[in-house]
């Protein structure tokens, strides 16, 4: 599962990673999110050692949530080398996170 970040260490576990790392902003009451969790674990798993997944919570994170345009939940942003290169917003399976993350890195 995902860990839970934030913005204090945000810097360190993704802007400072040496390998690709997606951010998931999401909500605890936002349904959507809950639904994409088991795939992001996939994905997790998939990719192991080659990307990085942390979670930030939109509620608390506010200055991320500014920082990177948050407007809904689920966000996810895909880093590389320290800067933001993919969003993506809304509910997405696995097949279509793949070849998002592969397009990408």
């Amino acid at each position: 599962m995902a860990e839970r970040i934030y913005t204090d260490d945000f810097a360190s576990k993704v802007l400072n990673s040496t390998v690709p790392t997606i951010v998931d902003f999401y909500s605890d009451s936002c349904i959507t999110c809950k639904k994409l969790a088991p795939t992001l674990c996939d994905i997790e798993e998939e990719y192991e050692g080659k990307l990085n997944v942390f979670k930030v919570n939109t509620n608390y994170d506010t200055k991320l949530v500014e920082d990177y345009e948050i407007k809904s939940n689920p966000t996810l942003i895909l880093f590389k080398d320290g800067k933001a290169i993919g969003k993506q917003i809304g509910p997405r399976d696995y097949e279509d996170l793949v070849d998002w993350i592969d397009d990408l890195i």
